[in-house]
């Protein structure tokens, strides 16, 4: 569909089985333009190894679930996506809750209470907290630019190239 279309892929990976490396290699070998592609839940680990390879693979880095530190600690999150910023790739990173405004597999109406632990999975997270830490931890405001608003734009904007 992306070759025939021009539509960017976005995906969910698990970190710590480094699974978008085999994403990366299916999608090489179907012929997938790895520069249209981001590879979700990589702010779930802090293995710079395997984020290096991702990013040395040509794909986009999903720096998501703020806020649901049972993968990894908010703390550990800022520090990566800080180190990466320092190393010059802001160019390559998207910042992200991946919250959701509706789970059915959340009792209730209550998402703070997620993989049972009281979490900041929400809407408000990345800019009311997220944000500021990074600015803390050196990140410039036009990196944060880069990660919110210029990436995202760039990556969905190729969708457009296509004609869709």
């Amino acid at each position: 569909a992306h070759r025939e279309t021009g539509c960017p892929i976005t995906t969910h990976t698990r970190a710590q089985g480094r699974t978008g490396l085999l994403q990366q290699q299916v999608f090489r070998s179907a012929g997938v333009d790895l520069t249209r592609t981001v590879i979700g839940h990589c702010g779930d680990t802090d293995d710079m190894d395997y984020l290096h390879e991702l990013i040395d693979g040509g794909s986009m880095l999903g720096m998501d679930r703020f806020g649901l530190d049972g993968f990894l600690s908010h703390e550990r999150r800022v520090d990566v996506v800080a180190r990466l910023c320092a190393e010059g790739y802001s160019d390559r990173l998207v910042l992200s809750h991946d919250a959701g405004c509706y789970m059915d597999v959340i009792d209730g109406e209550d998402a703070t209470d997620v993989l049972g632990e009281k979490t900041n999975w929400h809407y408000q997270f990345i800019i009311k907290q997220v944000v500021p830490d990074l600015l803390a931890a050196g990140v410039t405001r036009s990196q944060v630019d880069d990660m919110l608003v210029h990436n995202p734009r760039r990556f969905l904007e190729s969708a457009c190239k296509g004609g869709y």
